[in-house]
């Protein structure tokens, strides 16, 4: 007997063997991903060769959209404010501040508050009224935003109240009641949230009061926003390295009626975005910004996104977001035509 016919019956045998034993269950292919450059973008932050830029937020001029601004953070100086030219309007020097919202209140002026992190055992808020006209920032002062870390913070104006929710890097969420009646803004802290890791990037749906936050290596999770709900919150889109790769960064709302339209999240582990649908979140696409009439986009930390028109550039509304790596010059921020993410993606037109 050769040894090759010997060894014939045992390789029949654990082919069948083989051919009994459990398979690994293979992964639905991946999710398309769809390209949609930016048409503009913004003068580079003041700092260079560091991480920097970090998070926007958008105003519309109701009396002139092509004349909204943008609000930035340079977390390492301060904070600019640009036309939708990309030209810097302003800069105003306030040290180590990481993320921006803002609020119009009307004929109360326009509300702009930043997380403050240059006392990294105490939190603070500090907040600004927005000249549109000037394109300016007029201090207004701080407000306490619990101990720890400042991150990530975003705003709700509810009925009664204005409130700032101030995310800390080790996971603490305070809800913060800010008042404006008196000489110097006022802040109580009503409410405390917590996830287990670390957490930065937070957006408020105000159509349905509620509070959406990245857990940044775990996913996103949805807080009902009044003060009297439950602290516990429920984790509505996981990381899975398909749809949505650590880190999760900057989150935006793109609404479409009474509850629908889409949340926006930076994906950041491999330098895109993911959409979900609301109210349901069900995954609805994902693009990146490749290089096109002005430079690609990586590693994006802060998102900001309006549907109002802006004029004849964003027809459909604007997504602005930060670009990690702007080399050879200094970190910014880009401007998508968010009419060229509908069209990327096939979402249904308002």
């Amino acid at each position: 007997m050769t040894r090759s016919a010997g060894l014939a019956p045992l390789l029949a045998l654990a082919a069948a063997i083989s051919g009994c034993a459990p398979q690994p269950a293979s992964l639905p292919p991946a999710p398309a991903t769809a390209l949609v450059p930016a048409i503009a973008e913004t003068e580079p932050v003041g700092t260079p060769d560091q991480d920097a830029a970090d998070d926007p937020a958008i105003w519309h001029n109701p009396a002139d959209p092509a004349q909204s601004l943008i609000v930035a953070t340079d977390k390492k100086a301060g904070l600019y404010v640009y036309g939708l030219d990309g030209q810097r309007r302003s800069f105003l020097a306030a040290g180590h501040l990481n993320n921006v919202d803002l609020i119009d209140r009307g004929p109360h002026g326009v509300l702009v508050v930043a997380s403050d992190r240059n006392d990294l055992a105490s939190a603070k808020l500090q907040l600004y009224r927005l000249d549109g006209g000037a394109g300016t920032l007029l201090p207004l002062g701080a407000v306490s935003g619990g101990a720890g870390e400042a991150y990530g913070v975003c705003l709700w104006q509810a009925a009664d109240a204005i409130y700032a929710f101030s995310v800390l890097k080790h996971g603490a969420i305070h809800q913060v009641r800010i008042t404006m009646d008196g000489a110097a803004p006022q802040g109580e802290i009503v409410r405390l949230l917590k996830l287990p890791t670390q957490t930065e990037g937070c957006v408020v749906d105000p159509r349905t009061a509620l509070l959406y936050v990245g857990e940044e290596n775990v996913g996103i999770w949805r807080f009902g926003a009044a003060a009297n709900e439950s602290p516990v919150g429920s984790l509505v889109a996981k990381v899975d390295a398909r749809h949505l790769v650590a880190d999760v960064e900057g989150l935006a709302i793109a609404p479409d009626g009474p509850t629908g339209g889409y949340l926006v999240a930076s994906s950041q582990g491999d330098n895109s975005f993911a959409l979900y649908s609301l109210p349901d979140m069900t995954p609805s696409g994902r693009f990146r910004v490749p290089a096109g009439t002005v430079g690609s986009v990586e590693e994006t930390d802060g998102i900001a996104v309006t549907l109002s028109s802006l004029g004849p550039d964003y027809p459909r509304g604007l997504l602005v977001v930060q670009d990690g790596a702007n080399a050879p010059h200094a970190q910014n921020f880009k401007l998508v035509s968010w009419a060229e993410v509908e069209r990327a993606l096939g979402l249904t037109s308002r």
